[in-house]
């Protein structure tokens, strides 16, 4: 391991992120779904994204309405934290999984385990998808003695506070109570209009996120785009999952028309085994 990684390793993940964050304008988070995924999505980005979407998909086969427990998060994180050691790793924890209690005792494991950040929202049970509809917001009061006690609780992991409010004047209060209350960075989820982003950018003095779901609530936009109207922190929920679901499709649907043949098949045992050897390597296994 060269002394820059081993400088990197020394560092707290919440501490690398700041880093990172400080060093551009914008650093795009490229949403996983599983450790294979996160292994190929490694290859080109030094920062990852668990959300709520991909992980309900592929580890219940549930849509993202409230099913994921707070274990299945900490052991896939501790799985992913294993074979890529350096990279940044933002987690979305939904409401923090109902109580505060439960909240500030998943943040402190996740810190634990490795994690760089988290993400948590506003929303009531039962809580939906950010761009689906028929959400719930919580009271601001409850919601932000949930995040100071979330603050207080984590040491240097970076918080994101988001709001899934569509009121633009309630969304304004809310994410300047979010930044006064100390959050690291603030996300309105589901915005229709750049124009928001704009005006919350002249309104506080936090880094902003932007969330996009291909299919989703919010324009699709390029990184220039959403640097040049303030955004800082740019995730992609579900760029590995949703080509996975069409790729899937056309491999097996291949493999029909050509009578179980796989001689077309681009990837191969090799090309697979490439990617998992890199990861021993990472990990410093011995076994290779």
């Amino acid at each position: 391991m060269s002394s820059s990684s081993l400088n990197k390793t020394a560092l707290s993940a919440g501490r690398r992120m700041r880093e990172t964050l400080a060093s551009r304008s914008i650093t795009p988070f490229i949403g996983i779904y599983d450790v294979f995924s996160a292994s190929i999505a490694s290859r080109h980005f030094d920062s990852l994204f668990v959300g709520g979407f991909g992980f309900a998909a592929s580890y219940y086969g549930l849509p993202d309405i409230g099913f994921i427990a707070w274990p299945d998060i900490v052991a896939f994180v501790q799985r992913v934290r294993t074979v890529l050691p350096e990279h940044n790793i933002l987690v979305d924890i939904d409401d923090g999984y109902c109580d505060t209690e439960v909240a500030c005792h998943v943040v402190s494991l996740l810190e634990a385990s490795g994690a760089s950040g988290v993400v948590i929202e506003d929303q009531k049970r039962p809580r939906r998808c950010g761009h689906f509809d028929g959400k719930q917001i919580m009271e601001l009061e409850e919601y932000l003695d949930k995040l100071r006690t979330v603050l207080a609780t984590r040491r240097e992991l970076f918080v994101v506070a988001r709001t899934d409010s569509s009121d633009p004047e309630d969304i304004a209060i809310r994410v300047k109570a979010f930044a006064d209350a100390g959050a690291d960075a603030v996300l309105v989820d589901g915005l229709k209009s750049f124009d928001t982003i704009r005006q919350l950018k002249a309104l506080v003095d936090r880094p902003l996120c932007f969330n996009q779901i291909a299919g989703g609530k919010s324009p699709d936009c390029t990184l220039s785009e959403l640097s040049e109207a303030g955004v800082s922190l740019a995730i992609y929920s579900t760029p590995c999952l949703f080509p996975v679901q069409t790729a899937i499709e056309d491999a097996l649907t291949e493999l029909k028309a050509n009578d179980g043949s796989l001689a077309k098949s681009r990837i191969g045992v090799k090309d697979c085994t490439k990617i998992l050897s890199e990861n021993l390597v990472r990990r410093g296994s011995k076994c290779i």
